[in-house]
């Protein structure tokens, strides 16, 4: 298939045809959670935002490395270079070490991505693996003349690594502004100037996370862990590199200064940034008490919750609005993109009832080439989905006799809806119950009745039971715990 795949690059703020550094191989870093606490709907958009991305690239036939890092050292609770580690909080308010509050929150936050069947990461490097690469990047940086040590702790030197490139070209911040803006905050005498932002810090005595390091047993600032594992996994220069918006200044501006400042280039093609999601038009905070963990959407446990959620009612949700776009949520917007899953699921099984024809009234191949036309137009899922509601509605009338598609036109049509519904969108339908899980329910229930039967000494039906299982191949054993099947 000829590749027309055209994606928005927010350095170039424009639309792009999607060019591999090294076809058919693609890199690809998406900047994963600070695992301190449970993902919440704003974790739900990146990850299934960048799952649409690697499904299609490998789809169209590339190769793709994913690499989705996990933050577990160097994000403080504010951007001033000053305080504590979000895990070393969470740690000490717990009394856990803070590696046990990585492990709890890393296997939720699996389980939750799991839920919403993306796809896991080629690789999913975290930042205290890789304590070695941030140092030697900050020796290469330092090197380079673009950071100074104080006291222990090195900063990058913003206003002179701006003099040889231009910091603020991604977010479209200026210098000027930022000297203006930026407030003196406590904490700050180490540095030249306020914006400039920490590349190691000196650990004080009650810090429980620290390394040794040439200039002092700290740990590596925040945006260091990016830039380290995306050049050690992908290269100095790597295809595509997503996040959401909010991670776009100061991190992703600081990543692109930290790389031209290590090798005089760039570091990313392509990057890609997903909006935010509102919650009845306002920001999701905790302080307004709209802050939704999915454990609680998919439990309906939380005030602004009238019901429970499945995962992929979630997902449904989130592909409705294209990732670029403002996402508002209602328990309305909820229900109607709960509904509207359900019609496209319809639509697809009454594929297998409808009764074919000698000749075609719906140019099916022109619906698949609107599907295809959407995804490569910088992966445009409600254009997908739009399509898609188009065709539920022609297999409507197809079955009312209204319109006609030959043999061929629906296994072609089973197909690319297949393909696009469950493939490529990531859909699946919860109300089918798994067979394993069906079989072990109906097992349950009938050793249950069996057992009634002998607690009533009625054994001519329990024998019966016993004996018409064995029929299929189920093996019954009795046991003091009760009884317990088995395939033969």
């Amino acid at each position: 298939m000829e590749n027309k795949l055209k994606i928005y690059n927010t350095l170039s703020r424009k639309k792009e045809l999607f060019q591999p550094i090294n076809p058919p191989h693609v890199g690809m870093y998406v900047c994963g959670p600070t695992v301190y606490g449970d993902a919440h709907l704003g974790h739900a958009r990146p990850g299934i935002t960048f799952d649409i991305v690697f499904r299609y690239l490998r789809h169209l036939g590339y190769k793709v490395r994913y690499v989705r890092n996990i933050t577990d050292v160097g994000h403080l609770v504010n951007d001033a270079d000053a305080g504590e580690d979000k895990i070393q909080k969470k740690a000490r308010l717990e009394q856990l070490e803070p590696m046990e509050v990585v492990k709890f929150y890393t296997d939720r936050y699996h389980e939750n991505m799991q839920q919403l069947n993306t796809l896991p990461p080629s690789i999913e490097p975290t930042a205290s693996g890789h304590i070695i690469e941030q140092i030697e990047l900050v020796k290469k940086i330092l090197k380079n003349g673009y950071a100074y040590e104080s006291d222990g702790s090195l900063y990058f030197d913003v206003e002179k690594y701006n003099k040889d490139y231009k910091y603020g070209k991604l977010s479209g911040r200026r210098i000027e502004e930022l000297m203006q803006n930026t407030r003196e905050l406590a904490g700050q005498e180490e540095k030249h100037n306020a914006f400039d932002f920490a590349l190691w810090k000196k650990a004080d005595p009650k810090h429980i996370m620290h390394w040794p390091s040439p200039w002092s047993e700290g740990y590596p600032g925040w945006h260091l862990e990016c830039s380290a594992m995306g050049a050690k996994y992908l290269g100095e220069t790597f295809d595509i590199h997503g996040g959401g918006m909010d991670l776009l200044f100061p991190h992703h501006e600081s990543e692109i200064a930290q790389a031209n400042a290590a090798t005089g280039h760039d570091p990313v093609k392509y990057w890609m940034h997903n909006n935010m999601i509102t919650i009845n038009g306002q920001k999701m905070g905790k302080s307004l008490n709209n802050f939704i963990t999915l454990n609680e959407f998919f439990s309906g446990k939380h005030k602004a919750l009238d019901q429970a959620y499945n995962p992929m009612t979630i997902r449904f949700f989130i592909l409705q609005a294209h990732y670029r776009s403002t996402l508002d949520f209602s328990t309305d917007a909820m229900k109607a993109a709960e509904k509207g899953m359900h019609k496209l699921f319809d639509a697809f099984y009454l594929l297998d009832e409808l009764k074919p024809s000698e000749k075609s009234s719906v140019d099916i191949k022109a619906i698949e080439a609107k599907c295809y036309d959407a995804m490569n137009d910088d992966f445009n899922t409600p254009m997908v989905i739009a399509h898609l509601f188009d065709l539920a509605h022609i297999l409507n009338q197809v079955d009312s006799g209204t319109e006609s598609l030959t043999k061929a036109d629906i296994e072609e049509t089973k197909a690319f809806f297949s393909t696009f519904l469950f493939d490529l969108l990531g859909l699946k339908d919860e109300k089918e119950k798994d067979d394993s899980e069906l079989i072990d329910y109906l097992m349950k229930t009938i050793l249950g009745i069996r057992q009634e039967a002998k607690t009533k000494k009625d054994y001519a039906t329990s024998d019966l039971i016993r004996d018409e299982l064995a029929k299929m191949n189920i093996q019954i054993k009795d046991t003091k715990e009760g009884a317990k099947w088995s395939f033969k």
